[in-house]
C-alpha cells in the first residue's frame, strides 16, 4: 500500500499490546497515530472507542507484543472497565483513512488481545475508514489449524472473526502453517524473518562455517534444509521426539459406533484392535560431532522438545547448541528450564 498519500488518506491505529513498537512504526511512516480508546467494561467486556472519524480513510491497525506493555499509545486509549470488559477509544477521526492496527498475541492474555483488536477493527469498519489493516507479527491460535479429534479448526474460525470485524488486509510474519493464508477471506502478507536470523548466524555466531543446521523433527527438516543451503552448511535431523499433540493425532470421529445389541450372530469375523503407539529412540541423522548445532524452527513455545533435543546433541558431541526461532513465547516455565539444559543460546 501506497503510504505516501496525504495523511488525511490514513490514520494508524495501536492497541495495548505494544505501544513501543506502534510508536516506532509511526515514526518511521512520519505520521501520527490516532486517538483509540480500549478498555474492559465491569462484566470484563471490551469497549473501544475511535475520537476521530475515519470515514473512507484507509484504517492500519497495530497489534503486538508478545510482551505486554501497560502504557498507553498516542491518542488511543484503552481501558478496562469495572466489570472486565475491554473499552477502545480512538481520539481522532478516521473517516476515508488508512487504518493499521498492530496486535499480537501475548501468551498471558491472548483472548483479551484478540478482542482489543476485533474490537479496533469494528470501530473503525463503523467509523468509514478506507481500509483497515491488521499488522499481526505472531497470528493467535496458529498451531489449531488443523481438525484433531473432535475438536475444530479454531485459526479458521479466527480468520472469519477479524474479516467480519472489519480487516480488509492482514499483515503477519512465519506462520506456523503456511495453509493459514487461505482460510482468509482478505489478502494476507505472510513475511518471512529468515533473512535477519541468517545475518544474525552470520554475523554473531563465532566460528559458524563449523556449524550444522538440525531440524528438530522430520516436520522441520524443510524449514532446516532451507537455512543449510543458504548458509552452505550440513544438516542433522532428529526422529523420535515427534509432536504428540500435533500432526499426528487420530481424527476421533473416525471412530466405529458402539455396537448395538443384535440378533445375528457373531461368526468371527470383527475389526481388528489398533495397536498402542510409542515413541520411537531418539536418534539422529547426520554429524553433530565437534559441531556447532543450531536448531531452527517457527516458534519456541513449550521448550521440553528442544530441551530434549539439545541433550541429545550434546550426547552426540555437539560442543555449542543455539536455538533460533521467530516468535519467542516462552510460555509457563520455559525461561528455567532453558537455563537449566544444555542450549548455550536462544
Amino acid at each position: 500500500m501506497d503510504t505516501t498519500r496525504g495523511s488525511k488518506e490514513m490514520v494508524i491505529l495501536a492497541g495495548n499490546s505494544h505501544p513501543e513498537l506502534a510508536n516506532l512504526i509511526a515514526s518511521r511512516l512520519g505520521k501520527p497515530l490516532g486517538n483509540v480508546s480500549s478498555y474492559h467494561s465491569s462484566n470484563r467486556e471490551t469497549v473501544v472507542e475511535i475520537d476521530d472519524s475515519v470515514r473512507w480513510r484507509d484504517a492500519f491497525i497495530l497489534q503486538t507484543g508478545t510482551n505486554r506493555l501497560e502504557a498507553h499509545v498516542g491518542r488511543a486509549e484503552v481501558k478496562e472497565m469495572a466489570n472486565r470488559e475491554t473499552s477502545v477509544e480512538i481520539m481522532e477521526s478516521v473517516r476515508e483513512k488508512s487504518v493499521y492496527l498492530i496486535q499480537t498475541a501475548n501468551p498471558k492474555d491472548v483472548n483479551n488481545d484478540i478482542m482489543e483488536l476485533l474490537i479496533m477493527a469494528y470501530a473503525c469498519k463503523t467509523s468509514s475508514a478506507r481500509n483497515i489493516v491488521g499488522v499481526i507479527p505472531y497470528l493467535p491460535y496458529c498451531k489449531q489449524s488443523k481438525m484433531r479429534k473432535r475438536g475444530c479448526i479454531v485459526s479458521k474460525l479466527l480468520a472469519k472473526m477479524m474479516y467480519k470485524a472489519g480487516l480488509t488486509h492482514v499483515i503477519t510474519m512465519d506462520l506456523h502453517q503456511k495453509e493459514i493464508q487461505g482460510f482468509f477471506e482478505c489478502p494476507v502478507d505472510n513475511l518471512r524473518a529468515s533473512p535477519f536470523l541468517l545475518q544474525y548466524i552470520q554475523e554473531s555466531i563465532p566460528d559458524y562455517r563449523n556449524a550444522v543446521i538440525v531440524a528438530r523433527d522430520p516436520g522441520s527438516a524443510k524449514k532446516a534444509t532451507s537455512y543449510a543451503e543458504r548458509l552452505r552448511l550440513g544438516i542433522a535431523v532428529i526422529h523420535g521426539e515427534q509432536k504428540t499433540n500435533e500432526d499426528e493425532q487420530a481424527d476421533g470421529r473416525n471412530s466405529p459406533p458402539l455396537r448395538e445389541h443384535s440378533r445375528i450372530m457373531d461368526v468371527g469375523v470383527g475389526v481388528p484392535a489398533l495397536a498402542a503407539k510409542e515413541k520411537p529412540p531418539i536418534n539422529v541423522v547426520g554429524d553433530v560431532g565437534g559441531r556447532i548445532a543450531i536448531m531452527v524452527d517457527d516458534m519456541i513455545d513449550d521448550v521440553q522438545s528442544f530441551v530434549a533435543a539439545a541433550e541429545v546433541l550434546k550426547e552426540r558431541g555437539a560442543y555449542k547448541i543455539y536455538v533460533m526461532a521467530t516468535h519467542g513465547l516462552l510460555s509457563s516455565d520455559a525461561p528455567r528450564l532453558i537455563e537449566d539444559s544444555p542450549i548455550d543460546e536462544v
